[in-house]
């Protein structure tokens, strides 16, 4: 019962995509600050994901792979570098994630792919994919995990003009529940964080524009920090969590209470 043993990642392999910036950024750092034996993340952008490996470093075992998850040989590439490194995967957060914002009339077939290709198809596939590395990780008495990142806008409808993110949320937060049921005779524990507003490129200009207003609606008169998202994180990757399993947690400080 002592919280060392409940909330401990010590020694887990984690694979964290969209791991060079913003939420995954902050999720890595946090295994890592924690015990974590060897962090690997992905990227599109290779110069930006090996820098933010050089950084994440700086607390214990992190390696880049820079990939492009919407296409199959960009899943396949990732997989075969962890394979090659790892006899198992014992977390992998599915965080890489696109934003689109356009009006109704104006939006086009391009950007709603694109969107959706990150967002949901590339949770499938890359969890697909490392199915066999997370079985070889898990048991009845300490399952694998899988932690998709979605998002408060697949909660409720959110004030800008996001319909391919806003869908595609909604989608990862119902994926998450199909898959956690498929999986859990694997021992494989599947959850989801859905979280508010977050320092992040994804949200500069939002926060540049609405800052202060999304500040003061918040219960909690704040944005999120680095440790909310990766508490979280930590939390559904350790033994405090292993009855839960097909669960979408807001992590917005009560914003999707207010909505």
């Amino acid at each position: 019962m002592g919280v060392q043993n409940l909330f401990s990642v010590e020694g887990k392999t984690v694979v964290v995509t969209g791991g060079s910036r913003g939420i995954g950024a902050m999720i890595a750092e946090g295994f890592l600050r924690n015990g974590a034996k060897s962090v690997y993340i992905t990227a599109r952008k290779v110069e930006e994901c090996q820098a933010a490996a050089a950084r994440l470093s700086a607390f214990g075992k992190c390696e880049a792979f820079p990939a492009d998850l919407t296409k199959p040989e960009g899943i396949e590439l990732v997989a075969r570098e962890v394979e090659a490194r790892e006899a198992q995967l014992d977390v992998l957060i599915n965080n890489a994630g696109a934003v689109w914002a356009e009006p109704f009339d104006e939006l086009g077939v391009a950007a709603w792919d694109k969107v959706m290709n990150i967002n949901v198809k590339a949770v499938f596939f890359l969890t697909q994919r490392l199915h066999k590395m997370l079985i070889a990780s898990a048991s009845h008495e300490n399952p694998a995990r899988v932690i998709n990142i979605g998002s408060i806008d697949g909660l409720h409808c959110p004030p800008l003009e996001t319909y391919p993110y806003s869908a595609s949320k909604a989608a990862v937060h119902h994926l998450t529940r199909t898959m956690a049921a498929r999986l859990a005779p694997d021992n494989i524990l599947v959850n989801c964080l859905a979280p508010g507003p977050f320092e992040s490129k994804m949200m500069a200009a939002t926060l540049a524009a609405l800052g202060d207003q999304i500040k003061e609606a918040s219960p909690v008169k704040r944005i999120g920090r680095p440790e909310d998202i990766a508490g979280a994180a930590i939390f559904l990757a350790s033994k405090a969590s292993m009855f839960i399993t097909g669960a979408v947690i807001p992590v917005d400080g009560g914003i999707s209470t207010t909505l």
